[in-house]
C-alpha cells in the first residue's frame, strides 16, 4: 500500500509575483501532492491586477488555472478562519511554503503574530520543526527588512528570494518562473525537471565520451 502524502500549505500575499505562487501549485498537482491554499486579500488583489483574473467566483478559478477540481486534495482556507485544520499543529502537513511573502507578512512572522490563518499556521510550522519557506519579493531592502530575514534565518526558515539566474538561458519570462518554481521545489525535497541544472551538459558528455570509449 502506498503511503498517504503529506500536504504542504501554499500561502500567497500582496507581494508582486503571483505567478509564482500559482506555478508552484500547477506543480505540486501534476505530482499528485495535496495542498492546502491561503490567499490573503492583497493576494486576491494582486493576482486580479497582474493576471487579469476575474473576481467573481474567484475560488474556482484558481482551481482551474491550477488544474484540479475542489475536492480533498485541493482546499482553499479563507485567510480569517483561524479554526481551520492546518491552524493546528496535531493536523500533519509536510511544511509550509508562502509565495510570494510580502515584507509585512514576513515581519509579522518573525515576530510570532498569529492575527490570521497565514500567520498562525506559519507558526505552527515554526513551533512544530516543519519546513517554512519564505520567498520575498521586494527591492530595495533595508535594514529592517534584512534583520527580519535573518532572525527568521536563524531559527531554521529557508529565504528564497525570488531572483532570476540567467545560466540556463531563459526564453520567456515562464522559463524565469520556472527556475524560481523549481528552486522551491529542491528546498521541498519533490523532483522535477522544471530547468536545466548547471553540469548537467559536462555529464551528458562524459557519458557519451564514456559510451564512445567503450565500441
Amino acid at each position: 500500500m502506498t503511503a498517504k502524502k503529506k500536504p504542504w500549505v501554499v500561502a500567497i500575499t500582496g507581494a508582486s509575483g503571483a505567478i509564482y505562487g500559482v506555478r508552484l501549485c500547477q506543480e505540486l498537482r501534476k505530482a499528485e501532492i495535496p495542498i492546502h491554499v491561503i490567499i490573503t486579500d492583497a493576494g486576491w488583489r494582486v493576482i486580479n491586477e497582474e493576471l487579469n483574473w476575474p473576481i467573481n467566483d474567484r475560488n474556482a478559478y484558481f482551481l482551474q488555472a491550477i488544474g484540479s477540481n475542489e475536492n480533498a486534495n485541493v482546499i482553499l482556507h479563507p485567510v480569517k478562519d483561524i479554526g481551520a485544520s492546518i491552524a493546528s499543529g496535531s493536523f500533519l502537513t509536510a511544511g509550509m511554503v508562502v509565495v510570494p511573502c510580502s515584507m509585512g507578512t514576513l515581519s509579522n512572522i518573525a515576530s510570532g503574530s498569529s492575527r490570521n490563518l497565514l500567520e498562525r499556521t506559519a507558526d505552527v510550522m515554526l513551533k512544530e520543526g516543519r519546513p517554512l519557506i519564505l520567498v520575498p519579493r521586494e527591492s530595495p531592502l533595508h535594514a529592517i527588512h534584512i534583520e527580519n530575514m535573518l532572525k527568521l534565518s536563524r531559527i531554521g526558515v529557508s529565504i528564497v528570494p525570488a531572483m532570476p539566474a540567467f545560466y540556463h538561458q531563459p526564453k520567456s519570462v515562464m522559463d524565469i518562473v520556472d527556475f524560481l518554481t523549481g528552486k522551491l521545489l529542491d528546498r521541498m525535497g519533490i523532483e522535477h525537471a522544471l530547468f536545466t541544472r548547471w553540469g548537467a551538459d559536462e555529464n551528458d558528455k562524459s557519458k557519451n565520451g564514456s559510451e564512445d570509449r567503450s565500441n
